[in-house]
């Protein structure tokens, strides 16, 4: 089955209307079996790799010239260098199984008009020697590939390929997330959250989306949506399943009766004002050793100013005996984090560094001192972080 990207791109279909085996994986174009001479003379093949730069399911002109390649170095007829073209010579492992050990560079004096000029051009340039020692070699198979696997994204994500970094954002795929409360941080949360190539997340709220909380959450909420009153994770998941085909909504509280449907899940991010209940699921997540971040905000008046106070605490079954001290769990306390005044910058904050620290845990950030609390406070813009594991 030919990839939808293919079907509406019109240099993509010239492409492989004249041979070109070409294959979509991810945000990358390869063309397969593009014959060289490699430094003993010998004719291999190897495959071009491009970004892609698109618009919804269209190509656009290509924005970089640059093209990488996953042979060795390509030589003229007698083994030397093809030096004209050559731009860095590096291994590049861009994820989904893409390795690339050069990268060339040869721009026209106006750039690429689109991507059959583009690889075609490359195709030509690095197969010309070959074809020189034997005329009957080509790149030109005919082969389709089907398409890959099929992604968690509603469309490619290029942003990960311009930046070069797919193979690190692979160390989240596969994972099954939840967000427990979807009040303003949550849903920041959600919304960092869906741009991953995590399996699925989860959403459990039952509360309905009033007009407040359009004011400290990600997006704009039309008149038309709020006068419906839709529960929470019903709004959150009919946005965020605009690019995430697996946000699942689950329109009710945590309780006694329903925690075992947390066991399937990888992780867990919690962001609900109700100390009680907060207790009830950590004490689920850490008997099912699920690990999660549990993220807190107090804002207070002061003489006219608010002062502001972000918490966020981890923990898991391995590490947890901070919890008592850390995170309130009684709902009689007088919790310095439960507070009705919340600003969206400060739920943005909470839940930016909620993510960078569940990153962390799977490798995605560099992590030199594994802590498990975290505050911010406004007054003095101080993080402090403590309770670190070796």
């Amino acid at each position: 089955m030919s990839h939808p990207l293919i079907n509406h791109s019109p240099d993509l279909q010239q492409l492989q209307t004249e041979g070109y085996e070409i294959e979509i994986r991810g945000g990358y174009l390869l063309v397969h079996h593009v014959p060289y001479v490699n430094a003993n003379r010998q004719i291999c093949y190897g495959s071009l790799v491009s970004t892609l730069l698109l618009s919804g399911n269209r190509t656009q002109r290509p924005d970089t010239h640059i093209m990488h390649w996953t042979g060795s170095q390509p030589c003229h007829k007698d083994g030397s260098k093809i030096t004209a073209i050559e731009y860095v010579n590096n291994r590049s492992d861009f994820g989904q199984g893409i390795v690339s050990n050069h990268s060339f560079s040869n721009k026209p004096r106006d750039g690429y008009a689109d991507y059959y000029a583009k690889m075609s051009r490359y195709a030509e340039i690095i197969s010309g020697p070959a074809k020189s020692i034997d005329p009957n070699v080509t790149e030109k198979t005919f082969i389709r590939h089907a398409s890959v696997a099929e992604s968690v994204f509603q469309y490619e994500d290029t942003n990960s390929c311009r930046a070069g970094i797919d193979n690190i954002n692979d160390k989240l795929a596969g994972q099954k997330v939840t967000i427990i409360g979807l009040g303003g941080t949550g849903a920041y949360i959600l919304d960092l959250l869906a741009k991953t190539k995590v399996a699925a997340i989860h959403l459990f709220d039952g509360d309905p989306f009033y007009q407040h909380n359009a004011f400290r959450s990600p997006g704009a909420a039309s008149l038309a949506q709020l006068s419906t009153t839709p529960k929470k994770v019903d709004y959150y998941a009919g946005i965020y399943s605009n690019i995430h085909k697996n946000v699942i909504p689950h329109p009710y509280y945590l309780g006694e009766g329903n925690l075992p449907e947390l066991d399937p899940m990888t992780f867990a991010f919690i962001s609900i004002d109700k100390n009680g209940a907060r207790k009830r699921i950590i004490d689920h997540l850490l008997k099912v050793g699920i690990p999660f971040l549990d993220c807190g905000l107090g804002v207070n008046e002061e003489s006219g100013a608010l002062l502001a106070t972000i918490r966020v605490t981890a923990a898991s079954k391995e590490k947890n005996d901070h919890l008592s001290v850390r995170v309130p769990q009684h709902d009689n306390d007088d919790d310095l984090y439960k507070s009705n005044i919340q600003i969206a910058e400060l739920n943005m904050i909470n839940a930016a560094l909620a993510v960078v620290r569940w990153k962390q845990f799977l490798g995605f950030y560099h992590d030199h001192i594994n802590w498990h609390q975290l505050t911010f406070t406004t007054n003095s813009a101080h993080l402090d972080t403590t309770d670190f594991t070796d």
